[in-house]
């Protein structure tokens, strides 16, 4: 049974995976409240669509800090007093230390634009084009010390075509990230997902042995 799972989300720019996130909230699919967006940038487009739903925010300048550990101290301390539970990364551009991931062990999300463990960091649809991959996708992961190797939560796999662009690839893409996205943070809050080492157990999944993508497709 889902329970309301405080999150507090984490934007850099434009934040349409938070959109979908509030979207999925109001449309009653998600069992969530965003505690408060909180941006590292002041003019991330994110913050004014959390303003446009009446969701806080919060604008905490990593270049006012130190270090990159006290700048995730501070966060870290937003988060408790905001009484966050899960954490979730919708195009935050910092990696975080292990000072934020101690913190909230197997209670941050991200989500990435290629099928992990391919293609981490950035560009990921410029480097899998390159590679010449028939298929690509996204990842819901939790998050570790390591960069974009955090157990995998849930993926979406969308064909790649020959005469792809990468804004072409990351638009066929961020599709499917609207849709994943909301669906791990509801799994969290269902209580259906255990990290076991590098894997991460969903309770209840059902197996479907003849879902497949085949590119270039058979029929033609």
């Amino acid at each position: 049974m889902a329970r309301q799972v405080s999150i507090g989300v984490l934007i850099s720019g434009g934040g349409t995976n938070l959109q979908s996130i509030i979207d999925a909230i109001e449309a009653k699919k998600l069992d969530a409240k965003i505690q408060f967006v909180l941006s590292n940038k002041a003019d991330a487009y994110g913050l004014v669509r959390a303003k446009n739903h009446g969701v806080s925010t919060e604008v905490l300048d990593h270049k006012a800090f130190p270090s990159r550990e006290a700048y995730d101290q501070a966060v870290v301390d937003l988060l408790h007093a905001r009484g966050v539970e899960l954490v979730v990364l919708a195009g935050f551009m910092r990696l975080l230390s292990p000072v934020f991931v101690k913190a909230y062990s197997n209670r941050i999300m991200n989500i990435h634009p290629a099928l992990l463990p391919a293609f981490p960091g950035l560009h990921a649809q410029k480097k899998a084009l390159e590679y010449g991959v028939r298929c690509a996708g996204c990842t819901v992961h939790f998050v570790n010390e390591e960069c974009d190797e955090g157990p995998i939560i849930i993926q979406a796999v969308v064909p790649v075509f020959a005469d792809d662009t990468e804004e072409a690839l990351a638009a066929r893409i961020l599709k499917q990230e609207h849709r994943i996205y909301p669906r791990a943070i509801q799994l969290y809050a269902e209580g259906r997902l255990r990290v076991v080492g590098r894997r991460v157990s969903v309770d209840g999944f059902s197996k479907d042995e003849d879902q497949v993508l085949i590119q270039p497709s058979l029929a033609r």
